[in-house]
């Protein structure tokens, strides 16, 4: 065998992977927005988990700090119901790059010079914009994008969000070294700066959606008001009997309550009632990053990757013919059967229940040496990382799947204000069992899990059904 073919060989597996296959021929919008992505990783990402030791370090008591998380909430409401109007009128292109700034470098300027209770009101009153950008960004990256490459393209995204845990222990070096407020206003301005390269760039390397183009022609005209007053037809006629659409909403809201228990009330378990110290959290994180990292190159795209599914008989041997003639780089990989979606969503739902009756099951079983316990939260951090990876994968496709393109911004719009109106209350109910016995947030989770299992189980609605 010669050295050309012992290369061609040994790129094979590589090659013929969904998730990289997908990476290698993104164009467009979609490969301007996966690409840029990492920029979030790191630059908010690494300062988001100390927001609030960095408010109480400031003097704000407990009970101002989740005013202020309320606040929040409520201005994410009135955003979310603006965004399908903002991104209809402005372009998806235009309202990303505006409300990117809005909602993150703005925000991080006045977090980094923040002195007391009311710089956080206003900062966490633009952060609610996140669910303008959110819409938009969304559209922006999926109007023009293949249909068959949607589950990979989100999975894309959740790799290049997790990335960003390879800077985690950077940050904690950073608070360790210069103490805690003065290294979180440097990673505030870092945030801003970051964010503002990362609009430019995104707005340079993308261009405005055929659909984003068509309804800002439609609405250049349309008052905002009648604009509202549509929102009723569309939940009516496009969510409500939309049995895709409701279905992909019920299993967004679950993922989103579920992110809210465990990402807030993880670490109080962990350091609280398990003994392991605070300097550590931080490589839990990388360590559950790097581990979904490699099941979203491995395992994931192999259930949901809707690329590269089987077609007709002539495809397949044409398929085998060119990979006969060489190993090239875009020879074509052998189709295969189409991924049976709510399997995989079956399979998320499932690993990730395990994984948090395991984390349960640690001061329940009375584990004491050090040892032990390690060698437990490593088992749930695998489970937790497989099952969240298929859920955010699964999640943020579905929405894409099911909802109707031509009026994808408005239901996108209705659906993220819905999801964060249901998520909102499990973070205070989450709070209170915790303070009960912070074992019983994760039976909160467990349960909502559960539910989502059954869901997937009972009540699937197919992709190939009309939305």
């Amino acid at each position: 065998m010669s050295q050309t073919e012992t290369a061609g060989h040994w790129r094979s597996p590589l090659q013929h992977n969904p998730l990289w296959r997908t990476l290698r021929t993104l164009r467009g919008n979609p490969k301007a927005c996966v690409l840029t992505e990492p920029m979030w990783g790191i630059s908010m990402a690494l300062v988001l988990p100390y927001a609030s030791v960095f408010m109480l370090a400031l003097g704000i008591t407990d009970a101002r700090i989740g005013l202020i998380a309320s606040i929040g909430m409520i201005a994410q409401v009135g955003w979310g119901l603006a965004s399908g109007i903002i991104t209809d009128k402005m372009g998806r292109r235009l309202a990303v790059a505006i409300f990117d700034i809005v909602c993150w470098v703005f925000p991080s300027i006045i977090w980094a010079v923040a002195q007391n209770f009311w710089y956080f009101v206003v900062a966490s009153v633009l952060n609610g914009a996140v669910l303008v950008t959110q819409n938009s960004w969304d559209c922006l990256m999926v109007e023009d994008a293949e249909r068959e490459q949607l589950t990979n393209i989100y999975s894309l995204v959740k790799v290049a969000s997790d990335l960003s845990a390879l800077f985690m222990p950077l940050a904690a070096l950073l608070v360790s070294r210069w103490g805690l407020v003065f290294a979180v206003r440097l990673l505030y301005i870092n945030a801003a700066f970051v964010m503002a390269v990362k609009v430019f760039v995104l707005y340079r390397f993308s261009r405005e959606t055929r659909t984003g183009l068509r309804r800002r022609a439609e609405t250049r005209h349309t008052p905002i008001t009648e604009m509202l007053a549509g929102y009723r037809g569309v939940f009516g006629k496009l969510i409500w009997r939309s049995p895709g659409t409701l279905f992909s909403l019920l299993v967004m809201a679950l993922v989103a309550a579920i992110g809210v228990v465990t990402g807030v009330f993880w670490p109080v378990l962990v350091t609280g009632r398990l003994g392991v110290p605070d300097a550590v959290l931080p490589f839990f994180q990388m360590i559950r990053s790097l581990v979904s990292i490699v099941f979203l190159f491995t395992i994931i795209p192999r259930l949901t990757s809707m690329a590269d599914t089987e077609l007709d008989e002539t495809t397949d041997n044409a398929a085998m013919d060119i990979a006969e003639i060489g190993d090239s780089d875009d020879a074509a990989p052998a189709h295969r059967k189409a991924p049976d979606l709510r399997r995989a969503t079956m399979l998320g739902f499932g690993v990730y229940l395990v994984g948090q009756l395991l984390l349960v099951a640690i001061p329940l079983l009375g584990l004491n040496t050090g040892f032990e316990i390690y060698a437990f939260l490593g088992a749930t951090l695998i489970l937790d990382s497989f099952g969240a990876g298929i859920l955010f994968t699964m999640a943020e496709s579905l929405v894409a799947l099911h909802i109707d393109e031509t009026e994808r911004s408005r239901v996108m719009a209705i659906q993220r204000t819905v999801v964060t109106l249901s998520a909102a209350p499990f973070g205070w109910i989450a709070g209170w069992l915790s303070s009960v016995n912070r074992i019983y947030p994760f039976i909160l989770s467990s349960i909502l899990l559960l539910v989502g299992l059954l869901l997937a189980a009972f009540k699937w609605v197919s992709t190939d059904q009309p939305a």
